[in-house]
């Protein structure tokens, strides 16, 4: 190792030379008012963590907090660090390396680790060696990351994708009932404006915390990262993607006001899904004729951001868009709440335009579930939905709304109207048992 390289290594970790700093090294990573996250990897030896997700998401953050809880220490190498990129060329002269600096340390954390040229094989190399160390890895780009890692990691990673914070993990329980439902509409209209991301939701701020992290996405990942050529376009397609949120994607359409070619625009669109800034939902197509089965429908990944880029600030009360921007914080919270191994999030749209917002598919069962923005003051089963139950006989439905909360049976499916600050406590596999 030359010298430079084990400088920015003891800078980077003070622990080497004194051990009995490490548990205070550690917690200083941690800011003063940590939330707890719902995802929580377990470490594991010779087995990678992988956490990905958006930039900004709390991901360094949670890996320190699990960090935190060892006895032992931990190699932190700063992957965006270019003497440390060429540390890590080979998996077994980085493992013989790090004996010699620190042989007392229980594992390694690599952050940022899709700046490595070749993460999977220097991943799957360390865990190869058998050292009986824990590796605990963050990036913030799926798009290049998972590319490098899918095939090398197989059966040698436990990956986790941590989102912008959801209300679940906001509303606090060691209130009363009244406090709580009082904290838990106010953070609904926080995420509704706003969105979840850490730094965001804790600042005084947050428009001018937005601005940065959008600008930092357009001007450094695309411009850097993904090396995009026309970076006005991209920059012009997200606009016109947020105007149309919670719609059918149109790709011609997008073509040709940004000015590029269909395939270009399919790419960049591939690349904000990849990066967690927006995502693609798929119709539900269940074998029924005249439903549209291939066409999908966007939605950006957090509000705040999808705010900054159209619509702005305004109360939802007082804007147009209130429908869709409603719409785009249930589908961020439903992401935030299933399991994309087990289930899958669809819309249903019938070719002659009745709509159910998200069919929830796990196992060959169903929960349909429609936003309505508006207050309700009774009862009322739209066309739409008594379609889907008809024909698909779920097993559940939700109503979800800004008033009603009760209960009702239609054709043997449970329906529940719910309103949206009490959303996050419906447990929603409770059809499925």
């Amino acid at each position: 190792m030359d010298v430079n390289t084990y400088r920015i290594m003891i800078r980077l970790n003070p622990w080497i030379e004194n051990i009995h700093v490490w548990q205070e090294f550690a917690m200083s990573r941690l800011p003063d008012n940590y939330i707890p996250r719902i995802v929580s990897p377990r470490l594991e030896k010779d087995k990678v963590i992988l956490i990905t997700g958006p930039r900004q998401s709390g991901k360094s953050t949670l890996a320190w907090k699990i960090l935190s809880n060892s006895d032992r220490p931990f190699i932190y190498v700063n992957c965006e660090e270019y003497l440390l990129r060429e540390l890590c060329g080979s998996a077994a002269l980085f493992m013989d390396e790090m004996e010699r600096l620190a042989p007392g340390a229980q594992g390694f954390f690599f952050e940022e680790a899709q700046h490595l040229p070749e993460a999977g094989l220097f991943l799957k190399g360390l865990v190869d060696l058998k050292s009986g160390k824990q590796i605990m890895v963050t990036g913030s780009s799926s798009f290049h990351l998972l590319a490098k890692t899918r095939e090398s990691l197989a059966g040698r990673a436990q990956r986790h994708v941590l989102l912008s914070f959801g209300a679940r993990e906001l509303v606090p329980d060691s209130v009363s009932a009244t406090i709580k439902e009082m904290k838990a509409r106010d953070i609904f209209s926080t995420l509704m404006l706003f969105g979840g991301y850490p730094e965001v939701f804790l600042s005084m701020d947050k428009e001018e915390v937005l601005g940065r992290l959008v600008e930092a996405f357009v001007l450094r990942d695309a411009s850097d990262l993904y090396m995009i050529r026309n970076p006005g376009a991209f920059r012009k397609l997200m606009d016109l993607a947020a105007s149309q949120t919670a719609n059918l994607v149109n790709y011609s359409n997008l073509a040709e006001n940004i000015g590029v070619s269909v395939n270009t625009t399919a790419q960049y669109l591939n690349i904000l899904e990849e990066s967690h800034i927006i995502r693609m939902l798929p119709p539900f197509a269940g074998g029924k004729r005249a439903e549209i089965t291939s066409t999908p429908k966007l939605y950006f990944m957090d509000n705040g951001v999808r705010n900054y880029l159209f619509g702005g600030f305004t109360y939802p009360a007082n804007r147009a868009d209130s429908g869709a921007l409603t719409e785009n914080l249930i589908f961020t919270e439903l992401c935030k709440r299933i399991n994309p191994l087990t289930e899958n999030i669809h819309f249903w749209r019938s070719s002659s335009g009745a709509e159910v917002d998200f069919v929830l598919q796990k196992q060959g069962r169903l929960i349909a579930m429609e936003v309505k923005a508006g207050a309700m003051k009774k009862p009322l089963i739209s066309r739409s939905l008594r379609s889907f139950i008809s024909a698909y006989n779920p097993d559940a439905a939700y109503v979800l709304n800004s008033t009603l909360n009760l209960s009702m049976t239609v054709e043997n499916t449970a329906i529940r109207f719910v309103p949206f600050h009490l959303f996050h406590e419906q447990k929603l596999h409770e059809p499925y048992s």
